[in-house]
């Protein structure tokens, strides 16, 4: 048993003691709830781009790539933790990377993430998926990737010691829309595009900065929402919100932690807000972080300090802790190679 408060622990009562003192954490102004919180408000943050992130390589490669489907780009790799697996196997994080559902942005940047989650205990299926301007890719290959590549864990889990009861979903930016997807497609009626039977369920969901309401992302100018559902209008992409828009599914019946930063878009903090709002009042558990002088890319940096966020975010459902030195170990191994 490990002496000493947990890093979990520090953090809370970093929260309190900075809250105490008065010190300004964002809140949802629309929520009738006052718990969302800035995580640690005096943190300095490095502010990657996205070319920036193209540099970040892991420590080591995924200990398996492995097809789920019958595409070149339907894979996802598996990595393992090294500590020994409960009785019930490693708990699994299926993650999909962001890129505004893109082909020119694949699962490479946020190796270095995925391997660290690996570090911290929990197995990690990271997917490669159709997007957009792939063949087969948008409306509705893209969404129908992504839930293969997650019921592909029942056959993993044949060869490997995983706990699929406890199965986070978890996505940046365009994939954070991917993870919360995930969670409601079970609600999808049989006449559905997107309607698989016997999806595998969701435990809880960890959202990096994503697209959480395709209404207001249309809204917002973000028109690359109606490539993604193969359409040409916003009339014409509202017939399929219901199917497909993370706040349309509402409620998800999961636990959800959302996160983004201060300096990612104005209208992508809105609608995190907002959608905070709608799922509360839909009675789904749901946290929302705001890390003050963030931007869209430290979400998913490990050399910052949105690292120990996102760590506790993964674990905080799961009723365990993370493996000793989680929180330290990409600075030892991966963050002194960054130039």
């Amino acid at each position: 048993m490990r002496s000493g408060p947990t890093p979990k622990r520090l953090l809370t009562i970093l929260t309190a003691l900075m809250l105490l003192a008065g010190t300004n954490a964002l809140t949802a102004a629309a929520s009738p709830r006052n718990d969302d919180s800035s995580g640690d408000a005096g943190a300095t943050y490095s502010n990657p781009t996205g070319l920036d992130t193209i540099e970040w390589l892991p420590n080591r490669p995924a200990d398996y790539r492995i097809l789920y489907g019958d595409s070149p780009l339907t894979f996802g790799d598996l990595r393992l933790p090294e500590r020994a697996p409960g009785r019930d196997g490693y708990p699994v994080v299926v993650f999909m990377h962001g890129g505004q559902w893109e082909s020119s942005w694949s699962l490479s940047y946020t190796d270095q993430l995925v391997e660290a989650l690996t570090r911290a205990g929990v197995a990690t299926w990271s997917l490669e998926y159709s997007r957009r301007n792939n063949p087969g890719g948008g409306w509705p290959g893209t969404f129908l990737d992504v839930a293969n590549g997650t019921d592909y864990l029942r056959e993993l889990d044949k060869k490997f010691p995983l706990d699929l009861d406890r199965t986070v979903a978890m996505g940046h930016s365009s994939g954070g829309t991917l993870a919360l997807w995930l969670a409601g497609r079970d609600q999808l009626p049989a006449d559905s595009e997107l309607y698989m039977s016997n999806p595998l369920p969701i435990h809880s969901v960890v959202d990096l900065a994503g697209v959480l309401d395709f209404d207001l992302a249309l809204q917002a100018g973000r028109d690359d929402v109606l490539q993604l559902l193969g359409v040409e209008t916003a009339e014409q992409a509202a017939e399929r919100f219901d199917d497909a828009s993370p706040r349309h599914l509402l409620p998800l019946g999961v636990p959800q932690h959302l996160i983004i930063g201060t300096l990612d878009a104005d209208w992508r903090n809105d609608i995190h807000r907002r959608y905070t709002e709608a799922a509360r009042a839909a009675g789904d558990d749901v946290e929302l972080t705001v890390l003050e002088g963030a931007n869209h890319f430290d979400v998913v940096d490990v050399c910052g300090p949105a690292w120990a966020v996102v760590v506790n975010a993964v674990f905080s459902h799961l009723d365990e802790e993370p493996s000793p030195g989680a929180f330290k170990w990409p600075s030892r191994h991966v963050c002194q190679s960054r130039g």
